[in-house]
């Protein structure tokens, strides 16, 4: 059974081996990010910081993501991106390690340190896979853009749907076997793949010829920017509420365990990948300008927010489903989105400007994360939902200065 499933493997084109390749590096890294998220809030929750202590911890992780996606994408460009992805499997490594110390020195500098590693290898390691997929569909393909938005649908959606899983192992791991515990044995597993990955990954896949200067990191293209801007607003929309607010809301508020806050997080992000894939048959359904349909999907997601912000948050169900419901809509503007910025990007050297729109994406989270902390502590979770709401309006005004672009 092995030796056949591992006949038709290799019988398959190059490029869907090195796509799979990708993606189950993209998959492992991405369970232990969404684990450790979860491990980080509820364990230092019930240490007994505040809600900002807590998102001052995800500070360093979001601003080197920043830096990392302005940087990673022309070090993927001269380096190529098989090394990038690999840099990135390594320092997740180095990150848990750092985690695996005794609890009397895991100090607020020490974490939000082990935090900046990690939050330099997941956007390494995200750059990477991305930017891979545009090198690796088919030039010659007849339905290039159909095929392409198929790609980083199925990649971007599974990717989320394992994000969930991790939130949901995260939690679990944390009440079976502990904090440090747990920590190991991820770290464990990510070697694994690291190995795998060193030995089967293709060596320079990406790297332009010309090697480009450091100048070129800032996008000149009037599409890529104004793509950029609407993504920061996008996703400082959810990490305002979903970060820190939202967990800590129903664990204080409504008395809910580590698992179940884990379990209902991993549904909704689980939800969330699942949407993502399935984003291109249903956008599909609606043909026409680009610029109009981005503006469109991100209002849509703005008046659920508007009703979300004006629910009794006494009435949790409700809220919970609400908030399901959004994730299926921010699923579609984020697939939309992550299709759109590797169709704007050049063919040589997409590695910089898809490193560029993540730039912006990281930017967002680090900026939803501060405010999910200080806005809840101050105001409460309300505020965070009103806030979301202003977010993804801005989100979809932005989109309006996009070109015209038929699809």
């Amino acid at each position: 059974m092995a030796e056949s499933m591992l006949a038709r493997v290799k019988a398959l084109p190059f490029e869907v081996r090195q796509y799979m390749l990708i993606t189950g590096n993209y998959w492992a890294f991405t369970v232990t990010d969404g684990a450790l998220r979860m491990l980080v809030v509820m364990h230092f929750h019930q240490l007994g910081y505040s809600p900002l202590e807590i998102a001052m911890l995800f500070l360093f992780y979001e601003a080197f993501g920043v830096l990392t996606n302005l940087v990673g994408g022309w070090l993927g460009a001269r380096l190529g991106l098989n090394r990038t992805m690999n840099v990135g499997l390594g320092l997740q490594i180095a990150a848990l390690a750092m985690l695996m110390v005794p609890a009397s020195m895991l100090t607020v500098v020490w974490v939000m340190a082990a935090q900046a590693i990690s939050g330099i290898a997941k956007d390494l390691n995200k750059m990477s896979a991305k930017s891979a997929v545009k090198v690796l569909v088919p030039k010659e393909s007849v339905n290039a853009n159909s095929s392409l938005y198929r790609w980083v649908a199925m990649l971007t959606g599974s990717k989320n749907a394992l994000k969930g899983l991790g939130f949901f192992v995260g939690g679990v791991l944390l009440t079976l076997i502990g904090f440090q515990a747990a920590v190991f044995v991820m770290a464990v597993m990510l070697g694994g793949v690291l190995s795998l990955s060193l030995w089967r990954l293709k060596a320079d896949l990406g790297r332009q010829k010309v090697k480009p200067k450091f100048s070129e990191i800032f996008s000149k293209s009037r599409a890529i920017n104004v793509l950029s801007a609407a993504r920061f607003c996008l996703f400082s929309a959810r990490d305002v509420w979903f970060v820190v607010a939202l967990p800590v809301f129903l664990y204080d508020q409504h008395g809910w365990t580590h698992w179940t806050v884990g379990g209902l997080l991993a549904i909704w992000v689980i939800g969330y990948g699942g949407v993502q894939t399935q984003a291109p048959k249903l956008t599909r359904l609606i043909r026409g300008d680009a610029r109009a349909l981005t503006a469109g999907w991100a209002a849509s997601l703005a008046v659920l927010a508007i009703l979300l912000a004006m629910l009794p948050l006494a009435q949790v169900g409700w809220l919970v489903v609400g908030l399901l419901t959004f994730g299926v809509l921010f699923a579609i503007n984020s697939s939309w989105h992550s299709y759109l910025i590797v169709h704007y990007a050049r063919a040589d050297g997409v590695s910089m400007d898809v490193g560029f729109y993540y730039m912006a994406n990281a930017m967002g989270r680090l900026v939803g994360t501060l405010l999910s902390g200080w806005l809840y502590m101050a105001y409460g979770l309300s505020a965070c939902l009103w806030v979301s709401a202003a977010l993804v309006a801005a989100s979809a005004l932005m989109a309006l200065a996009l070109p015209r672009t038929t699809t």
